[in-house]
């Protein structure tokens, strides 16, 4: 079921289900660039014992682009999606803007939650300076360029991206996200930091890192289990949209990981 919800500043969030009603709930939320189609594997594999739901962070795919987003503003975006479709509490799984979105929810909404898996992602993602000079770059001059090397930050070497159809869809999708959308993002990311509130983080937390990620590190990962008491890690040999590079694999990290914690 594709589907839009309001959000509590009276945007549009674009919104997918699948599963039946009474299974529990999975939410997927994208990375920076990408849409809710970049879960289409973990959709399929979930679907018959889950109800999936994934969603276009705003200012990307189908969703509204919303000027003056803070990571806070990411977060409640998912509180208003479960409120819409009644749902009390959820697994949640995000990929790097996601993932971080994840450690939000974790620390500010624990009670909403089984469980966060957070994949690919930091508990700070990169220099506040890069961010906002890519933030203008991308406003003043658009995305095409980004797109043209993005391959080489999202899938490692040995991953034929070219020959597969998902990674191909995805970076596709990035061609397509508007350049405001994805600079304010940007800009959110560049203000981004749970560093000195992962002790307080106390609901099960599954770190997903990849070997080969050159944007967020296993050394990112390892940081965030150091400090937060209900974690664990799983490192996969990939880049760093490893749920498009191993999707089997990470699936069944995800599955064993969230059956623990019902």
């Amino acid at each position: 079921m594709n589907n839009t919800i309001t959000n509590r500043q009276g945007k549009t969030l674009s919104i997918q289900v699948d599963g039946s009603e009474n299974l529990p709930v999975i939410i997927l939320s994208n990375s920076l660039g990408t849409d809710k189609g970049m879960w289409d594997p973990q959709a399929a594999y979930f679907k018959d014992k889950y109800k999936v739901v994934r969603y276009d962070t705003r200012g990307h795919g189908k969703s509204d682009v919303i000027d003056n987003t803070t990571l806070a503003n990411l977060g409640e975006d998912v509180i208003d999606i479960m409120d819409a479709l009644n749902i009390e509490k959820a697994h949640f799984c995000g990929i790097s803007m996601g993932g971080i979105t994840a450690l939000w929810l974790g620390l500010n909404a624990a009670h909403r939650f089984n469980s966060i898996t957070v994949a690919n992602s930091a508990a700070k993602i990169g220099q506040v300076d890069a961010w906002i000079s890519r933030a203008d770059a991308v406003e003043q001059n658009g995305l095409a360029d980004l797109v043209k090397t993005t391959h080489s930050r999202w899938f490692s070497e040995k991953f034929d991206y070219q020959h597969n159809a998902l990674a191909q869809q995805t970076i596709q999708s990035l061609a397509t996200t508007q350049a405001k959308g994805y600079a304010n993002a940007c800009r959110a990311l560049a203000y981004a930091d749970v560093r000195h509130e992962l002790p307080q983080l106390k609901i099960p937390t599954l770190i997903i890192c990849g070997s080969k990620d050159p944007v967020t590190t296993v050394e990112d990962g390892e940081l965030i289990k150091e400090h937060v008491l209900k974690a664990e890690i799983a490192i996969l040999a990939a880049s760093h949209l490893s749920n498009i590079e191993c999707p089997d694999e990470f699936s069944q990290v995800l599955e064993r990981f969230i059956e623990k914690n019902q």
